[in-house]
């Protein structure tokens, strides 16, 4: 979401005359895009910042530049005084629901009366419609937000104060910006939402849609190749979405559908909604819709209360589903979140004791899948250029980095590789057939 954020900013920017600089001693504006979900976040910000002054002032001093510096993103919704406060050489602050007014906001900007602007409001106005229609260029795989905010307030989690209530895009604004994503040689798109699976927006047809519907029509558009969605809860898993991974051949047989825990008990108090029962009839519902589907997933451990049983029932949900790919973390307090305010802490070398457990079982089982692989034929779209001249990073349906040689003139095509060697995070590969013609 944040990639797609800054994306977007850099489009809103473009008719001020601003375009991305790679060097940083020679920006004219600074943009810091910001998450708030881990631990230590805002801290991190502040060093970065403490960083950027440093940069700031050389310009200033040595050649008389005045270099803008935003914070944007979840941390600046969250904490935009503590930040004007603590590094006041930041001209601009904007929270994820109002960067679509950072153009009005760097015109404001006095460099004579050193002004600092801050904008963390959840407007009335929906910020999509206020970015500039036409875009940037992407790369030959693109995100596009579809849905943003969240009602669920798991408690452990910042998402719903600092992205607010849900939110579904219409059907025409996402379909109109996939066209013009494509038209400029994007062939892949994961559709993104804190919880995308809950969209529901209004339909070209003039009913309601959700989330299953609208990637039925996105199959239609004849040059995109294939779609993925992320990140999605189970409790919004409905049938037709399921439906659409048996019949729509588009949309990629992986799934990123975390659960955080396999225990009950947990779940309950991190006020998911579901138990692990719910969660594993819904991947056999999801392997009976398409056979070759690859799951992926998120664990958070240590959660408050979480005793060695519990810890348990997860290795145990996880040993049941067999994941690809997952993403594990130790749990960490969110201010204002109501986990945060638990007794039942978990002590901090419990949490890292378990989380090594955890991740050498899911990295185990991650091995494997990248082993089945091996001698397996894939089409694959050729991302970029990859480390090593002469070779290429692609990525297979199942979002496994592919390395193997071939002329740069493939970037952006589907081709044919065969997997010769699968490693821990990486595949490698000989290509069979180039003639694909995306």
């Amino acid at each position: 979401m944040n990639v797609y954020d800054s994306d977007r900013m850099k489009d809103s920017l473009a008719p001020l005359g601003y375009q991305e600089n790679p060097d940083l001693q020679d920006a004219d504006m600074i943009v810091l895009n910001t998450c708030h979900i881990r631990e230590k976040a805002s801290e991190k910000v502040f060093s970065e910042l403490g960083r950027l002054r440093k940069v700031k002032q050389r310009a200033a001093d040595e050649q008389n530049r005045d270099v803008k510096i935003v914070v944007a993103g979840c941390v600046a919704q969250a904490e935009g005084e503590e930040i004007t406060r603590r590094a006041p050489w930041v001209d601009i602050v904007v929270g994820p629901q109002t960067y679509h007014r950072l153009p009005d906001l760097v015109a404001k900007l006095d460099p004579i009366e050193r002004n600092r602007l801050i904008d963390t409001e959840f407007p009335a106005e929906v910020k999509f419609d206020f970015l500039p229609e036409q875009l940037g260029k992407r790369g030959p795989a693109a995100f596009l937000s579809v849905q943003e905010g969240c009602d669920k307030f798991c408690s452990f989690c910042v998402v719903p104060y600092t992205r607010g209530a849900e939110f579904s895009r219409t059907a025409k604004t996402i379909i109109d910006e996939a066209k013009q994503l494509i038209s400029s040689g994007t062939r892949e798109l994961t559709l993104l939402g804190q919880n995308v699976n809950a969209w529901h927006g209004d339909g070209i047809d003039g009913r309601e849609w959700g989330l299953g519907r609208l990637i039925y029509e996105l199959a239609e558009l004849p040059d995109l190749k294939r779609i993925r969605y992320t990140t999605s809860h189970p409790l919004d898993m409905d049938d037709e979405l399921i439906r659409a991974h048996a019949e729509v051949d588009k949309l990629m047989p992986y799934l990123h559908l975390p659960i955080q825990s396999g225990s009950d008990k947990i779940l309950h108090a991190m006020n998911r909604r579901h138990t692990s029962a719910d969660y594993l009839k819904i991947i056999d519902r999801l392997r009976t819709a398409r056979e070759d589907i690859a799951m992926s997933g998120d664990f958070i451990v240590g959660f408050p209360g979480e005793t060695d049983a519990d810890f348990a029932d997860t290795l145990k949900l996880i040993d049941k589903v067999g994941y690809a790919s997952a993403y594990s973390f130790k749990y960490s307090m969110r201010p204002g979140t109501p986990a945060s305010d638990k007794t039942e802490q978990v002590p901090e070398q419990v949490k890292s004791d378990r989380l090594m457990s955890l991740q050498q079982l899911l990295d185990s089982q991650q091995f494997r899948f990248n082993k089945t692989c091996e001698n397996t034929v894939f089409d694959v779209l050729v991302e970029q250029k990859a480390g090593r001249a002469g070779q290429l990073n692609a990525r297979t349906p199942y979002m496994q980095s592919v390395y193997f040689e071939g002329h740069d003139s493939l970037i952006g095509k589907i081709v044919k590789v065969k997997i010769s060697d699968a490693r821990q995070n990486s595949l490698s590969a000989d290509i069979i057939h180039h003639k694909e013609a995306v």
